[in-house]
């Protein structure tokens, strides 16, 4: 009995061997010729109106427009 119960738990460990490949064709094609469809446009009945309005933060960087002072002091400091 025991050989018996030895002999099953080794068969039920056992992996199945698989020789067989799976082989997949290069190209596939579908033809869409033969079908006709046939349907109707629905629109929605109402219209969505989505404003978006601007966030208002206050800028971390300042952008300068005019740069005479550094650009001086630049040359005064190579002199």
């Amino acid at each position: 009995m025991l050989l018996f119960l030895l002999f099953c738990i080794n068969f039920s460990f056992a992996e199945e061997s698989d020789d067989r490949a799976i082989i997949y064709k290069k190209q596939t094609e579908i033809d869409f010729e033969g079908i006709d469809v046939e349907g109707q446009l629905v629109k929605p009945q109402g219209a969505l109106i989505n404003e978006r309005s601007r966030a208002a933060f206050n800028p971390l960087i300042q952008l300068r427009t005019d740069w005479n002072r550094e650009i001086s002091d630049s040359v005064k400091a190579i002199k």
